[in-house]
């Protein structure tokens, strides 16, 4: 679980795995969003995100997600508290949408 301060201003990442026919798939062309919820909620309000490099985490075939959050950010700035983290891609025919984990707010 990641863990930020409240008064932070920083990325959250997600790593993304995708395969197209079945072979590893390069998904920063799509849109990537991201949605924080009350853990055991659904997402309603998505953040506009972006890919940390147009390469794989070297030695995989993941990328890197993220979204910046905090004060000052165009996500959103979260209050203390736990929260699930929702990742959506937007690909054509298909908008996937991931929970990635949770994220602590002290």
């Amino acid at each position: 679980m990641q863990s930020i301060d409240r008064d932070s201003r920083q990325y959250v990442q997600a790593q993304v795995e995708a395969t197209a026919a079945g072979e590893p798939y390069n998904p920063t062309v799509d849109m990537v969003e991201f949605a924080f919820t009350a853990v055991g909620g659904r997402p309603e309000t998505w953040y506009p995100g972006g890919w940390d490099g147009l390469q794989p985490i070297p030695g995989t075939n993941a990328y890197r997600a993220q979204v910046l959050v905090g004060p000052g950010s165009n996500g959103p700035v979260l209050a203390a508290g736990r929260y699930a983290v929702f990742l959506r891609i937007t690909d054509t025919p298909e908008q996937p949408v991931f929970n990635v984990g949770q994220l602590n707010v002290t």
